[in-house]
């Protein structure tokens, strides 16, 4: 690994900040001070009307914010930036790979960087509250370009590469956008196909690969930066000033999911207060004690992985290294990258905090099996016994129990300290899964390697976070405990005390931008989100979720059947499957669709035919000779099938009521991947898209039912 301290900075984003500027900058701290005081006094006084919401983009919010004191004063993300650039202005602030060295800017590099972004985006004719579209893998200038917006007063609207024209079409009327931000050719063509309907366009900017063709409205990356000499510093700190911390910043669009993305206005204090929130919650080092060192690899577009990997970092003056150009060249959708280029870039920058999703730790859990497999009889002896204990003690530990026994450091070295290293999360010490949360089975085997892995739950709605598990509130199924100043109740309780979850605080959004209908049904007169998910509180304040109300199958007998808790227990039961989905609405009963565990490409994250180790290795205990997914498809291998049919057994003796037992099930021809339309960009399976794609299967459990 080059030494990223040796590195030089990438082009169009080094500073060349003299003294002077650094004193100004610091000057500038100090006197805005007076001009932070002020826009931070009691939230009653900034919001018209007093309302928690608006679906007005220049509108303004009240902030629930109690008479506590505890109360985190509001302030504006410019101000947030400012002062992190001011206390940690010499410490690594992000980085990128260009053709294999590090290129590295440091906090007030950084913030100098963001500033003529912002003076390049008043230039080229950005309008208070319209929108900048950011489309493009995350990098360095993904979040300068995003920061620049918010501080010259644009909204910041992330964009997923996948989206079509037509939705990128959709996101830039309603968001009136005057400017698009793209990476590369292939965004910049889906631009030029439907800039002709767009009537606010003034810019495009492209900040990766040279431009091929020349156009009047056109700019790379350093022409754009150039365009800031033309703007004074004393005019974009009239913008900056003029902003509050209760106007909207940014737009979040829930893309990758079937149906019409919904436009989240988030403020400035719903990022500002998220991000001081979820520091406050979780252990992160901060400097002097310690730098965090992260990886940012999941869209920036979603606001959980935004408030991770931009916001909290700036906030603890972490270093993010972002992956290089040629990570992103696979074919198909933005998605957690294929697990070879991650590992590899984990194993180099030793990242001591790792956010992953779902589908992340199931490559992760796949490549660690395989190894295990692959080794020998001995060692497979002592990982298993390594196992057992590190299983054992982590949930003694859980149950307060502090003390490790004494081979605990023995079973550390042989295999525990070898898997992360593996894993190149050697360093890590905080292990986050954002989006759904991880099957049981999956959340055991890490807990087995001394590895717990911390859930969290959270909306667009909610900034991306309103519960968070750590070191200090762990609960296996659980995703932990609201945030500071949060509150979550359940309404509509069943008989096992499983109701609709509805959530209050900070971050709770300002609404849908030009929706009030559909602002009115999210939020309440008393300003409590009504979340649609489904799940429980427990006697301590944790939170359960256990699946979402629009998930809910309705059988022809009208009973009412919640698929998750159903789903969950099909995956433990039968360990080869990856995925489980229920279907039967409108039908007499229940069926399952499931995928086996396939090999993943490395590179693509797309799913191979070829069969995991861990279900060849399932498959010769049963005395199956099957390797692909093609030898047990169509009940061609009878051992299989009577393995998979005893699991479904297995599960319909757990179940509640006749209705909630599986009647007939079938294994698909293919793993669900985010290429093939059945996941969305954060592993959540679009059921609407599956149930179209596998259609004739479905129709084929009733047809046999109705000729019987």
């Amino acid at each position: 690994m080059s030494d990223p301290k040796e590195q030089d900075n990438p082009e169009g984003t080094k500073s060349s900040l003299p003294v002077k500027t650094i004193l100004k900058t610091k000057v500038y701290s100090k006197m805005t001070k007076k001009e932070t005081t002020r826009r931070s006094v009691d939230s009653d006084t900034m919001a018209p009307g007093s309302c928690y919401w608006t679906t007005e983009r220049d509108g303004e919010v009240k902030l629930r914010m109690g008479k506590n004191s505890e109360n985190e004063p509001p302030i504006t993300v410019p101000d947030m930036i400012m002062s992190a650039a001011t206390k940690y202005s010499h410490y690594l602030a992000i980085g990128s790979k260009y053709k294999k060295s590090w290129q590295l800017l440091t906090y007030i590099e950084y913030y100098e960087a963001c500033r003529r972004a912002a003076k390049a985006f008043l230039k080229v004719g950005l309008e208070r509250f319209h929108g900048v579209g950011i489309m493009g893998f995350n990098s360095t200038e993904w979040v300068i370009a995003n920061i620049g917006a918010i501080m010259a007063g644009g909204i910041s609207v992330g964009i997923l590469c996948s989206n079509s024209p037509k939705a990128c079409q959709g996101i830039a009327e309603t968001s009136e956008m005057d400017i698009f931000v793209v990476d590369n050719d292939r965004q910049l063509q889906k631009v030029n196909q439907i800039q002709g309907y767009l009537k606010h366009l003034k810019a495009i900017i492209q900040y990766r690969e040279d431009i091929q063709e020349v156009q009047p409205n056109l700019y790379s990356w350093k022409g754009f930066l150039d365009l800031a000499d033309g703007i004074s510093d004393e005019k974009l700190d009239q913008v900056i000033d003029s902003q509050k911390p209760n106007q909207c910043c940014a737009l979040v669009y829930n893309q990758g999911t079937s149906g019409t993305p919904k436009a989240t206005m988030l403020s400035h204090d719903n990022i500002t207060w998220t991000t001081a929130a979820a520091v406050q919650s979780l252990g992160y080092k901060c400097p002097p004690d310690g730098q965090e060192v992260l990886v940012s690899y999941l869209p920036l577009c979603f606001a959980g992985a935004q408030i991770l990997d931009v916001w909290v970092a700036i906030s603890v003056a972490g270093t993010v290294y972002f992956p290089s150009p040629e990570a992103g060249k696979w074919n198909g959708p933005a998605r957690a990258p294929g697990t070879g280029f991650l590992t590899e870039m984990l194993r180099e920058v030793q990242p001591t905090t790792f956010c992953g999703i779902p589908w992340v730790w199931d490559c992760m859990l796949d490549n660690l099996k395989t190894k295990q497999l692959d080794a020998t009889a001995f060692r497979r002896k002592i990982d298993r016994w390594a196992m057992r204990l590190g299983l054992n003690t982590n949930r003694r530990r859980l149950l307060g129990q502090i003390h490790q026994p004494l081979c605990f450091g023995l079973a550390k070295k042989l295999t525990f300290d070898p898997a992360r290293k593996f894993l190149g999360l050697k360093h890590c010490q905080q292990f986050l899964n954002l989006g759904l949360g991880l099957p049981r089975a999956t959340v055991d085997f890490f807990l087995s390697l001394d590895i717990p892995i911390f859930e969290m739950y959270g909306l667009t709605e909610s900034s991306g976070l309103h519960t968070i598990s750590s070191h200090q509130a762990f609960r296996l199924l659980s995703c932990g405990k609201a945030l500071p100043r949060c509150h979550t109740k359940v309404e509509k309780e069943n008989r096992e005390n499983v109701g609709n979850l509805c959530i209050w605080g900070r971050h709770i959004f300002m609404g849908y931008l030009n929706d009030k209908e559909g602002t009115e049904k999210k939020v309440d007169s008393q300003g409590w989100l009504h979340t649609q998910d489904l799940g429980f509180l427990d006697v301590d304040k944790f939170t359960y979720v256990l699946g979402n109300s629009n998930d809910l199958i309705t059988l022809s007998s009208g009973e009412v059947i919640n698929p998750s808790p159903i789903e969950e227990r099909v995956r433990m039961r039968i360990p080869i499957v990856r995925y489980a989905m229920m279907v039967g609405q409108g039908a007499p009963y229940l069926c399952a669709l499931l995928t086996l565990k396939c090999q993943i490409n490395p590179e693509t994250g797309e799913p191979r035919s070829a069969l995991t180790s861990e279900v060849v290795a399932c498959c010769r205990k049963l005395r199956s000779q099957s390797t692909w997914l093609t030898d047990v498809l169509y009940d061609r291998d009878p051992l299989v099938t009577e393995f998979i049919s005893q699991g479904i057994q297995d599960v319909n003796a757990e179940a509640p009521s006749e209705g909630a037992k599986i009647i007939k099930w079938v294994i698909l021809d293919n793993d669900f991947s985010v290429g093939g339309g059945e996941l969305g960009p954060m592993s959540k399976i679009n059921r609407t898209i599956v149930a179209k794609l596998y259609q004739e299967d479905i129709q084929k459990f009733y047809e046999r039912s109705a000729s019987s």
